[in-house]
């Protein structure tokens, strides 16, 4: 995620650029709304480049970057912990599949641990560490 952050920061780079060596005019220079979504588009990448996770004594939390994404998962609702491999086509980020029905949370790679809560809810965190992460909430939890 960091590499695709930078690879579109400098494809706005350029383009701010060759906007701004035009000559000035009534229909270019740089326009205030496209620099706007740009800067709207590089801070929504940016605050997905990193996935922390962390587990108290109540819950086991994941926050995307500085935080703008978070989630909790309450421990005592945790039915089952386990390794798994995501596919190539979920993707990174936060995602929402339907078939099978789960939310994805991961910023590269494809090892993740599969959380399934008691009301049937399907989670997938994404991790360099699957077998501690496994282990570390499988203790929280006490199984």
């Amino acid at each position: 995620m960091i590499i695709v952050t930078l690879v579109v920061l400098v494809l706005f780079a350029w383009a701010q650029y060759t906007v701004r060596s035009e000559p000035p005019s009534i229909d270019s220079g740089a326009n205030f709304l496209v620099t706007a979504i740009m800067v709207l588009i590089l801070f929504t990448l940016s605050s997905v480049t990193t996935l922390t996770v962390f587990i108290d004594e109540k819950y086991i939390g994941i926050k995307f970057g500085y935080g703008l994404f978070r989630k909790k998962f309450l421990l005592s609702e945790i039915a089952s912990v386990k390794q798994v491999k995501n596919h190539w086509y979920y993707g990174w980020g936060l995602r929402v599949w339907f078939w099978p029905r789960m939310c994805i949370y991961n910023v590269s790679g494809f090892d993740a641990v599969e959380i399934i809560m008691r009301n049937g809810k399907i989670y997938h965190i994404g991790t360099d560490v699957p077998s501690e992460l496994e282990s570390a909430i499988k203790q929280a939890i006490h199984i």
